[in-house]
């Protein structure tokens, strides 16, 4: 029997990428659905490859989440625009007209349930690869070797944990520590003063997460420029060194109740694609799709 893929799509990227990459378009209302059009072409797109046959989309349905509660300074929705914003639900809506399995987060992120959905299905004895359809480095975590691997579907590069540890420095379950030094400023996340992207590797690829680091400059084996200032850092912010690898480590316990199965793409669902053509105004959405399930 012929072993399957399961593709993860960051939909909240993905809206992003289109409203910042397609042409504005209103529809008859005078409402914006430029990103939204893109969206639901972009996916529609990929459901035409041979080998997509396992599909789930995952969106923020709010920006805050429950790390919010742990730090006042992680993303919020503010200065996003909110022509953009009253799109998430038309992107959802796309999704599932187009019959693919969605999971819409609001105590947990966009990213949460697709760590937990490669959690959940990269054991599976069915399964052969699962692809994360994301740039985003948050996700590389998620990477296991060649089986779950990330997927810059843009400039189509797929990242296997050879390929996180070129990019990084680190290997894959690092990568919490890693963005808890250097900081992350899309999420919010400052970290810890003069720790850059090299410093952090290279005490990272030798001790692998943070308690490992010795609290003695001393003690470091491993070459570092700067080395004293960055210990020195480190020991006075080291608890929240340990809170900003909390906020960057990926919750793989969303509660998704999808088996497998559950997430075969069967075709488009007719009736609710058209409705969201109308919606839009673009009736060649119906032309992309290359087979409807009614």
């Amino acid at each position: 029997m012929k072993r399957i893929n399961v593709h993860l799509v960051d939909g909240t990227y993905e809206l992003f990428r289109s409203y910042f990459g397609a042409p504005s378009s209103k529809n008859a209302a005078g409402v914006e659905v430029g990103a939204s059009r893109g969206f639901v072409n972009s996916l529609a797109a990929l459901l035409r490859r041979e080998d997509v046959t396992h599909i789930a989309c995952a969106f923020d349905q709010v920006v805050e989440s429950f790390r919010n509660d742990l730090f006042a300074g992680y993303k919020t929705g503010e200065g996003i625009d909110p022509e953009l914003m009253a799109q998430f639900p038309m992107a959802e809506d796309a999704a599932r007209a187009l019959g693919v399995t969605v999971w819409p987060m609001r105590e947990f992120e966009a990213d949460d349930a697709l760590a937990s959905g490669a959690a959940l299905f990269r054991d599976a004895p069915d399964v052969e690869r699962i692809f994360i359809c994301t740039p985003d480095k948050d996700l590389a975590q998620c990477v296991r070797e060649d089986r779950v691997v990330c997927w810059d579907r843009a400039r189509d590069r797929i990242a296997d944990a050879d390929g996180v540890r070129e990019r990084f420095g680190v290997s894959p379950a690092s990568i919490p520590d890693y963005l808890a030094l250097v900081g992350d400023a899309a999420d919010g996340i400052p970290g810890i003063p003069k720790w850059g992207a090299k410093s952090a590797a290279t005490l990272l690829s030798r001790y692998h997460h943070l308690e490992a680091i010795p609290t003695d400059v001393g003690a470091w084996d491993v070459q570092v420029r700067g080395a004293k200032t960055l210990s020195a850092n480190l020991e006075a912010q080291r608890a929240d060194a340990m809170l900003f690898r909390t906020l960057a480590t990926l919750r793989e316990d969303v509660g998704l109740t999808e088996k497998l199965s559950d997430l075969e793409w069967r075709g488009a669902k007719r009736e609710l694609l058209q409705a969201f053509a109308a919606s839009v105004g673009d009736t060649k959405i119906m032309q992309r799709v290359s087979r409807f399930c009614d």
